[in-house]
């Protein structure tokens, strides 16, 4: 059933004038035999031997991308493309192979970065409207001789500033920045200013929760509570708190016993908080 066929003992290594006149011989094989026996699959393989340099070629344009093509499985996912390409063409359309290989490729492997290399996970839909607002923003940067505002890639793409916005936002999870990663300074005068200093990682620009903030909204609403106590009551609380003294200084200062100046307290803060935890 092979005969005819030349032996080929490294597919792999072919050059590509050789590769594609012994693809169009093996295409022509492959048509005539039957699927899923050992000489339908020998030359299906051989196939994809022979064409696995349309892969690394496709491949070439990912070279600068995370997981370029020195990662083996970019080239894995090109063959997924390959293999496709093999099992749809047909010889009848007057073709080359070639024409109808590399979309496959390509596109498997842009698929794979779609799926995969996304630092966060986003929609689909949010994918692919960054790509079409990358594309947007070179053609009309070229044109307008600036970057374009939000508006004008709205007008460009027919859509609402709103979803243009939203891809923009997406487009940040694309990739991920470390926060010990050096921060470079936007401001050229500062930038000299600082040469002499080592640059200051993300986590040392970004705020930290400010504790006193976190204490406005209680003071707000204890306030109205600390003028409903009673003289007394209220003395002890900023005699305890503001002023620091111990119960012990308090009750000489009042003329109560420590005893009791701390059943005061207990009394007057279990008020306190049960009204500031009350739902209403």
């Amino acid at each position: 059933m092979l005969s005819g066929l030349p032996h080929v003992p490294c597919p792999r290594e072919l050059a590509p004038a050789d590769a594609r006149q012994l693809t169009r011989l093996f295409f022509e094989r492959l048509r005539t035999l039957e699927e899923g026996t050992r000489a339908y699959q020998y030359v299906r393989n051989t196939l994809i031997e022979m064409n696995v340099s349309l892969v690394n070629f496709a491949a070439r344009p990912f070279r600068d991308r995370p997981g370029g093509p020195e990662n083996e499985d970019i080239v894995q996912v090109g063959i997924i493309g390959l293999i496709k390409a093999i099992d749809r063409y047909d010889p009848d359309r007057n073709t080359q192979f070639t024409t109808l290989a590399l979309p496959y490729i390509t596109g498997e492997i842009k698929r794979h970065f779609r799926d995969t290399t996304w630092a966060v996970r986003v929609p689909r839909r949010l994918q692919e409207l960054r790509s079409e607002l990358a594309k947007a923003t070179d053609a009309l940067g070229s044109v307008l001789g600036h970057a374009p505002s939000q508006a004008e890639l709205a007008r460009y793409l027919d859509l609402t500033e709103d979803e243009v916005r939203e891809g923009l936002v997406a487009a940040n999870g694309y990739s991920t920045q470390s926060l010990d990663a050096p921060q470079d300074s936007a401001d050229d005068n500062r930038r000299a200013a600082a040469s002499s200093r080592s640059a200051r990682s993300l986590a040392e620009t970004v705020g930290e929760p400010d504790a006193a903030l976190e204490a406005v909204e209680d003071w707000h609403t204890l306030a109205p509570l600390l003028a409903g106590l009673d003289e007394r009551s209220a003395r002890i609380l900023r005699l305890r708190f503001a002023q620091e003294m111990t119960q012990a200084e308090i009750g000489a200062e009042v003329g109560l016993s420590q005893m009791h100046v701390s059943r005061i307290l207990t009394r007057t803060l279990h008020e306190l908080r049960e009204q500031l935890l009350r739902d209403d």
